[in-house]
């Protein structure tokens, strides 16, 4: 049988009932949105997080966006991320009207290298997006050391890393302000889009909620200018079910890479690095084909496809390199980045997938490697 990268399909029909009966509780109750699913999610999800505020939006992206706006970034200020992550997180501090700034990733953890994020400080930069690429947490010490050291406001990207811990704390407790996204394959995913902003201060998370309702703090009165970015009763009752999942599916998780890890031949591809500093949560079981060695990403995914295994690629580009971002960087400036964005390859890897499925990939990479 194939063996897809992803399959939804399995975890609904793990917790159907539960999601069933979310789902009537909502229809029934006549409220849709902002109402009393939203606040018990907002408050159940801090509490995981180990923060005091959270704050539901419609999806990272504009988590993002608001964390920015809230911490007063917009026309003139730069905030410097990554270019190994989703063009969302880019995409954002244009919306709030500042300027992208990029610096370079380490190889080990393919997170954010803080030597490179130093040196492309300037009298601009307001705030860093450290992300948390693919389940695991940049190395947090050093990232906020520096940026405490220049008065920078820090935004963890939690995108891909529900759950994730650094040195025994989850990410997004690090920094003044976290996003998350709920989108339907995250660890913690909704069923359509979702995202929330997670904070211990309670001026932003109070500029927060404003913002994401058009300014408001009474009903038709608009303190400030704000947008439309709320998220809806249905999936937060969704997400709430889930959210008592997410310890099991991260086992779940980590037992399958553990297995990974255990059985590919490690010569030409390797399996990913989990840092000592933290613990990996594995969104994305990435690795990484040793180009000097003469491993070919492309070929592999082309191998593991006619074994009708299924793989994906994040990120096939940089976000410097693709043709709307060219002024960001150029080319050969983001060497670690630009390496990595040739040699890496998600293999399957979700909490339903079976543990023999598991070895058939791993048999699958033995055959590429003789």
């Amino acid at each position: 049988m194939p063996i897809p990268f992803f399959d939804l399909k399995k975890q609904y029909a793990s917790i159907k009932s539960e999601i069933d009966a979310a789902t009537q509780r909502v229809y029934a109750s006549g409220w849709f949105i902002l109402g009393p699913e939203t606040e018990a999610f907002e408050q159940e999800f801090a509490e995981y997080i180990g923060v005091k505020h959270g704050i539901g939006v419609n999806s990272g992206t504009d988590a993002l966006h608001l964390a920015l706006r809230a911490l007063g970034i917009g026309k003139g200020d730069e905030v410097i991320t990554v270019p190994n992550t989703a063009v969302a997180t880019v995409a954002a501090i244009e919306m709030a009207g500042a300027t992208p700034v990029l610096c370079d990733v380490r190889a080990d953890s393919m997170t954010m290298d803080a030597d490179s994020f130093a040196t492309v400080i300037s009298s601009r930069t307001r705030a860093v997006i450290p992300v948390h690429l693919f389940g695991q947490s940049a190395e947090l010490d050093a990232i906020i050391g520096i940026a405490r050291q220049y008065r920078l406001a820090v935004i963890e990207d939690c995108a891909q890393a529900h759950g994730a811990l650094y040195q025994n704390q989850r990410v997004g407790s690090f920094g003044d302000i976290a996003c998350f996204s709920f989108y339907p394959t995250k660890n913690l995913g909704a069923y359509g889009d979702g995202g929330a902003v997670v904070t211990n201060d309670a001026q932003l998370a109070d500029k927060i909620k404003m913002l994401r309702q058009y300014g408001w703090r009474a009903r038709y009165e608009s303190e400030t200018p704000g947008v439309n970015t709320r998220l809806d009763e249905l999936q937060a009752a969704l997400l709430r079910v889930k959210l008592k999942h997410l310890p099991d599916w991260t086992q779940a998780r980590r037992e399958r890479a553990n297995l990974y890890a255990e059985l590919l031949p490690n010569q030409r591809v390797h399996p990913p690095i989990e840092m000592s500093y933290g613990t990996h949560v594995y969104h994305l079981y990435v690795v990484q084909c040793d180009e000097s060695a003469g491993a070919s990403r492309d070929y592999l995914a082309v191998f593991l496809k006619e074994r009708e295994i299924g793989t994906a690629i994040q990120y096939p580009t940089p976000i410097h390199l693709q043709l709307a971002y060219q002024s960001l960087a150029p080319a050969g400036s983001l060497p670690v980045a630009e390496k990595l964005a040739r040699e890496i390859l998600s293999l399957p890897l979700y909490p339903e997938l079976p543990l023999d499925d598991v070895r058939v990939v791993a048999d699958a990479l033995r055959e590429f490697e003789s």
